[in-house]
Formats: structure tokens, C-alpha cells, sequence
């Protein structure tokens, strides 16, 4: 009891706003750089670079991710002991992980390797374990600093609008950088904006400390009802956005033979998310954040729907869909963690156990990544698709993974958000 009543009068920073929110908020940027060639690009570049067998890479990626994702709820763990300790133990953790991400990065599309499919392999997935756990150990201590500042309901989605806001301009960049200037360019404009960001970060808002620092269980985060409901709505819709996220490039290339305009489709898809965000804020102080979320997930339900008609040469339709898609990711961003946050300030483990409820949370995420590439793309492979293909059937397959699934899977995660509203 005295820990607890030490820590409802300890002193607490504000929820970030304006160059204290770009300081908090500026990781977001690079982490996303890194994210989208990592999640997006990479499986596309060892298969149609590499010749890398869809099923073989799959199982790679799946098995990378998992281990990834069943590390990140220790990291939380950690992130709570930095985060009591100091902020300056917090950040300079998140300083040793971005020297090995930065180089962890660079290695996976310029392998040191032969050519051969196993060896191609093996450096893949040994690298994507080490960049991983570089990438856990800066998002979840990023993460839980940014859950610590407190708030009510509109300051945390305004704390989580900085960080994804940045992150979506770090992926709009990571869109077209790649294609325009090659990946030798984009490694090293990656490590130089890494350490740009983490030196904003050192100046960024304190977060909260307790007076004294009880330890707790990892199992913590689900002795509350409210994260478990919360964590299910989110594992749906997570698995929803990544099956899309995987197959995108695919469709754009085979199904859509538009593989010229892939630096205007995916710009136009983060861009609208990074304007979407503030206006997602502003609609919380109106609807309140699970049924905005709501509001996101319908409109992303009728976008997709919508892709599932188009055919070869449709650009501009799709580039509609980005546009649309995007202003729906933006809630998908901006809203989920806001709820987390509030979740943790309602079970009373507000400065002390950010960390392992944002442990779990990257798990969900990890896991929704990890099923997407590890069940997409051997099951598109055994329907007989495969990078170039232009067969009706294999063209099917891969319209209803890219388009139907997701909206299948929204539906049922919206439904259990409204039956869960109370969550805000």
C-alpha cells in the first residue's frame, strides 16, 4: 500500500505538445523508415532478387518474427527496471540497439553470402533476429516512456499522434527513397536520421517515476480484463492490416501490372495517413477513442472491398483506395495505444508497468506479422501463385488474400470492439 500511495502523489510530466512532442516523438520517424523495407520490401527483394522460394522464405520470416515476438514481453520488463531507474538508463539503451539495427539493416539486403538459396536463408534469418530484437529494444522503451506521460483521454492519442505522425512521414520517406535512390542510399540516410532522432529523444518530456519501484510479474498486463478484451480486438485487426502489408507489392505488380507506379501508391497511402492522424484526434474529443476506431475500421472494410473488383491498369481507382485506406490506417496508428494507455491508468499500474503491457502489445504485433508472411505465402504458393504470374486462378487467389481476408477479419474485430466500447 505505501508504494501505491507514493505513486498517486508523485509528480508526473504533461503529456507532450508541440517541440516537447517532436522530441518524444522523433524515434518514430526512423523506426518507421526501417519498419516498412523490413516488413514490405525484404520478403519481395529475396524472392524476386534472390529467386528465394515463397514457402521457404516464409517459413524464414515466421520463424524470425516469432522469436522476435516471444522476447518482446522480457524487453517490456527491462524497459519498466530503465524507465525506474532514469530516463538516461531508458535512452541510452535505445542508443547501444540503434548501432546494431543500423547495421543489422544494412546487412539484410546486401548479403555477405553466396548466392545459394541456403545460405541466402540462413544470413536472412539470423540477421532478422538480431535486427528484431534492436528494433524491440527502441520501440517498447519509446513506447512505454510515451505511455508514462499520462494524460487524459484526448492528451494520450495526442502523445500517440506525435509518435506515429513522425512514423508515417519515416514511412512515406522509406516509400519512394528506395526506389529512387537505391538501397545504398537509403541504409545510410536511415542510420544518420536514427541518430538525429535519438538526440532529440535525450531532450524529450521525463517520464513518470514511483518513489519506490515494486516489481511485478510478466503476467501482470493480463490480470486485467480490460487489456485481454483490448488485446483480442487488437490481434484481429493487426492480422487484417499485415496480410495487405505483406501481399501489397505483389498485387500492385501481377494483379494490377503496375509495378511503375508503386512509389505513387504508396506515397499517397502514408501521406494520407500522416494528414489523418491530427483529424483522428480531433474526432476522439468528439466520439471517443473506441468508437472512432470503429469509424476507421468501417471505412477500411468498404475501401477493400472495393479493391477486390479492380483489374490490370485500374491506376487511377487505386490510387483512390490509398488514398482511403490510408485515412483508415491513421485510427489503426494514432487510437489503439491511446486505449492501452488508459487501460493501464484504470488498473492502477500507471509508472510502473508500461513496459510489460507494451511488451505484450509488440508480441500481438510481431505475431500478426509473423502469421501474415508465414501463412500468406505458402498458401498463395500451393494455390499456385508466384512472383509474375498472370494466371486467372493465381491471380484469384492472391485478390482474396489481399482483399477479402482483411475485410473478413475487420469485421469480426470491429464487432468485438463495439460489444468492448467501454475500453476508452
Amino acid at each position: 500500500m505505501s508504494a501505491l500511495a507514493s505513486s498517486s502523489s508523485a509528480s508526473s510530466s504533461p503529456p507532450a505538445r508541440g517541440w516537447q512532442g517532436l522530441r518524444y516523438g522523433a524515434p518514430g520517424f526512423p523506426l518507421a523508415f526501417v519498419a516498412l523495407p523490413l516488413y514490405v520490401t525484404l520478403p519481395n527483394h529475396y524472392a524476386a532478387e534472390f529467386g528465394v522460394p515463397l514457402a521457404a522464405l516464409g517459413a524464414v520470416l515466421l520463424a524470425a518474427r516469432l522469436l522476435d515476438a516471444f522476447v518482446d514481453p522480457w524487453i517490456g520488463r527491462w524497459a519498466d527496471a530503465l524507465l525506474d531507474r532514469s530516463a538516461r538508463a531508458a535512452w541510452l539503451a535505445m542508443a547501444g540497439a540503434a548501432v546494431v539495427l543500423a547495421l543489422g539493416f544494412r546487412g539484410l539486403f546486401f548479403p555477405a553470402v553466396s548466392a545459394s538459396t541456403t545460405s541466402l536463408l540462413v544470413w536472412c534469418g539470423g540477421l532478422l533476429v538480431v535486427t528484431y530484437l534492436a528494433y524491440s529494444v527502441i520501440s517498447v522503451i519509446h513506447q512505454a516512456w510515451g505511455a508514462r506521460l499520462g494524460g487524459n483521454e484526448q492528451e494520450r492519442a495526442g502523445v500517440v499522434a506525435w509518435r506515429e505522425g513522425l512514423a508515417l512521414c519515416g514511412v512515406l520517406v522509406a516509400s519512394v527513397l528506395p526506389s529512387t535512390a537505391g538501397l545504398q542510399v537509403s541504409t545510410l540516410v536511415f542510420a544518420i536520421v536514427l541518430c538525429l532522432a535519438l538526440a532529440l529523444m535525450r531532450q524529450a518530456p521525463a517520464p513518470r517515476r514511483l518513489a519506490v519501484w515494486p516489481t511485478h510479474s510478466l503476467a501482470l498486463p493480463f490480470g486485467t480484463p480490460a487489456f485481454r478484451r483490448l488485446l483480442a480486438v487488437y490481434l484481429l485487426n493487426g492480422i487484417a492490416s499485415a496480410v495487405p502489408a505483406t501481399l501489397v507489392l505483389f498485387f500492385i505488380r501481377d494483379r494490377l501490372q503496375a509495378p511503375a507506379y508503386e512509389p505513387l501508391f504508396l506515397a499517397s497511402y502514408f501521406a494520407a495517413a500522416a494528414v489523418s492522424v491530427p483529424l483522428w484526434v480531433r474526432l476522439v474529443a468528439r466520439l471517443g477513442l473506441a468508437r472512432s476506431w470503429l469509424v476507421g475500421m468501417g471505412l477500411s472494410v468498404l475501401v477493400f472491398a472495393w479493391a477486390a473488383v479492380l483489374s490490370a491498369g485500374d491506376v487511377a481507382a487505386y490510387t483512390a483506395i490509398c488514398v482511403l485506406s490510408g485515412i483508415a490506417l491513421g485510427a489503426d496508428l494514432a487510437l489503439p495505444a491511446a486505449l492501452l494507455a488508459g487501460v493501464v491508468q484504470r488498473a492502477g499500474h500507471a509508472g510502473r508497468a508500461e513496459g510489460a503491457y507494451f511488451g505484450w502489445w509488440n508480441f500481438a504485433t510481431k505475431l500478426n506479422l509473423a502469421l501474415a508472411a508465414g501463412i500468406a505465402l505458402p498458401v498463395l504458393q500451393a494455390f499456385g501463385y508466384a512472383p509474375g504470374t498472370k494466371g486467372a486462378d493465381a491471380l484469384q487467389a492472391l485478390t482474396l488474400a489481399y482483399c477479402v481476408l482483411p475485410c473478413v477479419l475487420k469485421l469480426i474485430a470491429a464487432a468485438l470492439l463495439w460489444r468492448h466500447r467501454e475500453l476508452q
